[in-house]
């Protein structure tokens, strides 16, 4: 007998366990496409502004750096993937994504920083993901958010 998964009943629970989960993962799972429609999914490290700006670092020619520079549509899925069978949950979002410049690189590059430091990493500059450095810094900023409800329904909710 599958084991049930205990669920949130009322939408403030719902918000809160995504944020919770969205909080206690450093990685997410990026889903792109190519001009063809050709799928792509790549885990990323990444920190987060207001549970709606995902921040991550990659090169500019990995695949699903390629395809957001022509199809900046995203999803992304964080998810504890260390928990029993039935135990798990997620958080999906529904997102456009961009490569930083300017302004929003610097404020993206904080942000990354911050979190990378608290998690006993390395400081991020901006000359990390500048000039002749093999990185770019991007950002998906959430139009949706939907958790897992009991039996496995989807359920938009809003954890910032």
């Amino acid at each position: 007998m599958p084991m049930q998964r205990r669920q949130p009943r009322h939408q403030d629970d719902l918000a809160a366990g995504a944020r919770e989960i969205i909080d206690a993962n450093r990685y997410m799972t990026l889903a792109t496409a190519d001009d063809d429609g050709c799928p792509w999914a790549a885990p990323v490290w990444y920190a987060h502004l207001d549970y709606t700006d995902f921040f991550w670092v990659s090169r500019p020619d990995a695949r699903h750096s390629r395809n957001l520079a022509s199809r900046p549509e995203l999803a992304i899925v964080i998810f504890d993937s260390t928990v029993p069978e039935g135990e798990a949950q997620a958080v999906y979002v529904e997102a456009l994504a961009e490569e930083l410049g300017g302004a929003e690189r610097e404020r993206g590059i904080a942000i990354i920083s911050r979190r990378s430091e608290a998690q006993g990493a390395a400081r991020w500059s901006v000359a990390d993901v500048t000039g002749p450095a093999p990185h770019r810094l991007y950002c998906a900023r959430a139009s949706q958010h939907f958790i897992l409800e009991a039996h496995d329904q989807r359920v938009a909710v809003q954890p910032g």
